[in-house]
């Protein structure tokens, strides 16, 4: 009996091919009537991220969130791989000392007598700056090659999604087309990560959703042609703050549209901002211009973008997928990315914001009692909702949080 080892198959998939394995044949070696009943110790292989390292005990935060003590067997074997990389071919040998705090590793081995610690046989590490490296390339892609906004229409017969993108007033349709080669994902339910996103079929995405797409677009911007997809369905609420619990993270915000009160969770990865008043009043008149209540978009020596302009010709911008000037890009006569512009102002805190605040938010859709997670939420407001009718402000914002880490969690997965 071989192991194969299948293109693409992930090192947790092979790891544990070659360890059942490894136990077949240790067993077929041993055929006593007391080893028949004697039971094996349980395989472990837990994932996360190290936490701290004392000679050869190395405490680990797993994807589940617990804490883990890994006790290194004399032996074992160390390996890095690269992010994104997908099998152990081309892993390379380092040594305990090669590895650090911060890095994201699989541990190989058994549970120990205790039934917590993992006595391991080897680990498999990648660097925390390689992850973030490879996270930033791909923030930057889908910065540069992504356009989100809400389904208007799903057509399973030609593989396309029809999306509306609304920023700051200016709403603008394209098509989403579909190959066998698109990655679907899903924003998990109760989750307010992009990582957190899983495989889904076409036909979980529903008239109605948020949607974010890269790839290639078109050369009027109508139309892309996708490489990945993530939707979820979500909630935008406009409205004012009537409490806040600094204890247990939680706001009650007045919604405009309903006039009924949402609790508001706070959690370590809701992205929290609080506008400036000139900066609130630039968007306020960017809103004005989009509804057709104002002239030109800006004014006589007022910043014409919240981010520093980028201005490719249009050829250049087709070829690239960023919208060109004029067609919703970064440039003059173009709204700027909103979400872009928030993830670069300084963070704000729940004790930033007060009774009686203007707020916008995007939320998980909730749960049955109501109670919502922030995934973004923006104060300093006031001027843009005098702006803008309720339904267009409470839109601008995209749940698609990239500052801290790029969509689809390939990076960070060992």
């Amino acid at each position: 009996m071989t192991c194969k080892r299948n293109r693409g198959s992930g090192p947790l998939l092979l790891l544990i091919c070659c360890g059942a394995l490894a136990l077949l044949s240790a067993s077929s070696a041993a055929q006593t009537p007391s080893s028949t009943t004697a039971q094996a110790p349980a395989a472990a292989r837990p994932v996360g991220t190290i936490k701290a390292i004392s000679g050869n005990t190395i405490t680990l935060t797993s994807d589940a969130g617990a804490e883990v003590t890994v006790q290194l067997q004399d032996g074992a074997k160390f390996l890095r791989i690269a992010p994104g990389q997908t099998s152990l071919k081309d892993a390379t040998a380092i040594q305990l000392s090669d590895i650090q705090v911060g890095d994201r590793v699989l541990v190989r081995g058994k549970l120990g007598d205790d039934g917590k610690t993992v006595l391991a046989s080897s680990v498999i590490a990648m660097k925390q700056e390689d992850i973030a490296q490879k996270q930033a390339k791909e923030r930057d892609e889908w910065q540069r090659h992504g356009v989100g906004g809400l389904v208007g229409a799903v057509d399973p017969t030609t593989n396309t999604i029809t999306i509306s993108m609304n920023s700051l007033g200016a709403t603008k349709n394209i098509v989403v087309h579909l190959s066998t080669a698109t990655v679907l994902r899903r924003y998990a339910p109760n989750s307010i990560k992009f990582d957190d996103a899983k495989p889904a079929p076409l036909d979980q995405v529903k008239p109605g959703d948020q949607l974010r797409a890269r790839g290639s677009l078109g050369g009027d911007g109508t139309e892309l042609t996708a490489d990945e997809v993530v939707s979820g369905t979500f909630r935008n609420i406009a409205g004012t703050i009537s409490a806040t619990d600094t204890v247990a993270n939680t706001l009650t915000v007045r919604d405009l549209a309903t006039k009924k009160d949402v609790l508001v969770k706070i959690t370590p990865e809701s992205q929290l901002r609080k506008l400036s008043q000139p900066i609130a009043a630039r968007i306020a008149l960017r809103l004005k211009a989009g509804n057709g209540e104002g002239g030109a978009a800006t004014e006589p020596g007022a910043t014409p973008s919240l981010v520093p302009p980028s201005k490719p010709s249009d050829a250049t911008a087709a070829r690239s997928g960023a919208a060109p000037e004029g067609r919703g890009g970064m440039g003059r006569q173009g709204a700027p990315d909103l979400q872009q512009a928030i993830s670069r102002m300084p963070a704000a805190t729940l004790a930033d914001l007060q009774k009686g605040d203007a707020v916008l938010l995007v939320a998980t859709q909730g749960t049955q009692n109501g109670e919502v997670t922030a995934i973004t939420l923006l104060g300093g407001v006031e001027p843009i909702l005098e702006a803008s009718p309720q339904s267009s402000a409470s839109t601008i914002l995209s749940p698609w949080s990239l500052g801290s880490g790029a969509p689809g969690g390939e990076a960070g997965n060992p």
